[in-house]
């Protein structure tokens, strides 16, 4: 449990809250509900209400099979948002894998780089996280969203996860950008099936102890979905007597957002990044609390 970075008098110690605001047109949960800018802005100043500690901003979908943008569409998409935000104090995040975008975004008054490649997609990244000295994190990531489920392939998830991002840390690190600056996620959803994402929650201790700062994000994923299915088994793999899967929709995922988030705090994450903040909210606070009293 951390600070808020560049939070000032909003510093808490407990797990943060990261809501999520995506600007575009089709993203898996909300896509083309926040595609105009002041929609998006009403949406971000409305997570803060609920009890966001930071405010995603992101241009680019990152749903398996997702088309890329073009840099300029990205940059119209995020730019109006994150500097109406951040003039409203609000502490921003920019989800990019793009260094340009990045760069433009911090200029606009956001404050955290969150690149779900690790920096993989575009080498510029590393170098503008070190020179900038904002925070950054850094998510396990093998491919892009077109590529994706075909990388899900591991001997042994936890621990091919940990070297990966392991390099990836070390790349930034080795850049100039110095250990405090920089986050960890372990990327679940990103070339993983629902087993590795359930093996990655339940090594989060692990992941914790490894990297120190861990984000998770697990909001409204197919994992859930898939566990929650209409006819599915108890652990959300099969079809029970033979009945087929009906995945639950992503906007009725919140509940068990809000479990993995309390059970995240517990094991201690430094945030959490999810769709519906006040759910996810109450679960830290919860767990933060709950801590205390076992201290």
């Amino acid at each position: 449990m951390v600070s808020a970075p560049g939070a000032g008098p909003r510093a808490v110690r407990r797990t943060l809250v990261w809501g999520v605001v995506n600007t575009t047109p089709d993203s898996f949960s909300d896509g083309g509900l926040h595609l105009a800018a002041p929609a998006a802005v009403e949406h971000g100043l409305a997570l803060v209400a609920q009890g966001a500690d930071v405010v995603d901003v992101g241009g680019e979908s990152t749903r398996p099979g997702a088309t890329r943008p073009s840099e300029a569409e990205e940059l119209a998409r995020v730019l109006p948002v994150v500097s109406a935000l951040a003039d409203r104090g609000v502490v921003v995040s920019v989800d990019t894998m793009r260094a340009g975008v990045a760069a433009a975004a911090l200029a606009a008054g956001a404050s955290i780089v969150n690149d779900v490649s690790g920096g993989l997609a575009d080498p510029a990244m590393a170098d503008l996280v070190a020179s900038s000295g904002a925070t950054c994190v850094l998510g396990h990531w093998r491919g892009h969203s077109d590529t994706m489920n075909d990388l899900a392939v591991y001997d042994d998830v936890v621990a091919e996860v940990r070297a990966e991002l392991g390099a990836r840390l070390a790349a930034f690190e080795a850049a100039g950008a110095r250990p405090g600056q920089l986050v960890a996620d372990p990327g679940l959803g990103f070339a993983k099936r629902a087993e590795h994402d359930w093996a990655l929650l339940a090594a989060l201790p692990e992941l914790v102890g490894a990297w120190g700062r861990v984000l998770v994000g697990a909001s409204r994923k197919r994992f859930l979905g898939t566990l929650l299915a209409d006819g599915a088994s108890s652990d959300g793999t099969a079809g029970t007597a033979g009945a087929p899967v009906v995945p639950r929709p992503p906007d009725q995922r919140d509940d068990a957002t809000a479990a993995v988030s309390a059970l995240a705090a517990a094991a201690g994450a430094w945030g959490v990044r999810v769709h519906a903040v006040r759910p996810s909210a109450d679960a830290v606070r919860v767990a933060a609390r709950w801590a205390e009293a076992a201290a």
